[in-house]
């Protein structure tokens, strides 16, 4: 009796289903999008060759470089500031297991399935003229530094960017601790029998026991960082001026405002490519993968 998935072509069989859609809904759009972003198209008249030149416009030109560089900024805000938070989070956990965590877990990650919609609306809010940070700041007596966060052309991507903190602090908080789960408890019992403190424990058990963990956390905040479209068009539209314009937004606005289909595909492939590139240091870096 041969075992399962034997012969090797039954194993294809099981998985032909999952790769048809795959492939009609990601690599058939991503081909396509790859081939139109070689002409000059606006969606309607026929197109002309341009060969590499969207790519050559996409990062010659200085307003999508300058979109290109708000997103390595929100790279911070979206994957390492979440990742250090829950970081913190977690080792004390570890050390202590309060009570109540399934409750403490479940609020964190709220944000994770509440609609962009909402919290975009949300924030807003929050970030209004009398919205409870002015507010807080009027009553504490600091009323000289009030300021409209989303329309300010020094603050307005740092305000952005806080938002994405706050959505992904669950997504990270939630994998690490799954990954906490199963480090064996004997070794933080023998890190504190040999006197380690709370730092070392954390450097010596915790973030060694997390690693992969750590990996899939940074890979997916970036990917949230890299295709961030809907917080910008809902909370400043890439304003003010280019403050907050990001690849993604530019996307969108290439192809519906401006009519240069052919540099909006090529900067989507210039994401995805970065992507790639990322999600694979990553993996290198992360995970010690070859």
């Amino acid at each position: 009796m041969s075992p399962p998935g034997e012969p090797r072509r039954i194993g294809y069989l099981y998985v032909l289903p999952a790769f048809v859609v795959y492939a009609l809904f990601f690599l058939w759009p991503l081909l396509h999008g790859a081939y139109l972003s070689l002409f000059h198209w606006d969606g309607l008249t026929l197109g002309t060759w341009a060969g590499l030149g969207n790519y050559t416009e996409a990062l010659g030109d200085p307003q999508l470089r300058g979109s290109f560089g708000h997103a390595a900024v929100l790279l911070i805000f979206y994957a390492v500031l979440p990742c250090c938070i829950a970081f913190v989070l977690v080792s004390i956990m570890s050390r202590s297991r309060p009570r109540g965590m399934t409750f403490f877990r479940t609020v964190l990650f709220l944000p994770q399935v509440v609609a962009m919609v909402a919290v975009a609306v949300a924030w807003q809010w929050i970030y209004s003229d009398h919205g409870p940070i002015n507010d807080t700041l009027r009553f504490a007596g600091l009323g000289g530094l009030t300021r409209g966060w989303l329309g300010d052309f020094t603050w307005a991507l740092p305000s952005v960017g806080l938002i994405g903190t706050w959505v992904e602090i669950g997504l990270a908080m939630v994998l690490f601790l799954a990954g906490v789960q199963k480090i064996p408890r004997e070794l933080y019992e023998a890190a504190r029998v040999d006197g380690a403190g709370a730092v070392r424990e954390f450097f010596a058990v915790t973030l060694p026991g997390l690693r992969r963990e750590l990996a899939i956390a940074l890979t997916l905040t970036t990917v949230a960082a890299l295709r961030n479209f809907d917080l910008i068009y809902l909370t400043t539209s890439g304003g003010p001026g280019d403050a907050t314009k990001v690849p993604a937004y530019e996307v969108y606005n290439r192809t519906f405002n401006t009519g240069e289909v052919g540099l909006a595909c090529a900067i989507g492939i210039t994401i995805a490519i970065i992507v790639f590139a990322i999600t694979a240091v990553i993996n290198r870096v992360v995970e010690g993968r070859p």
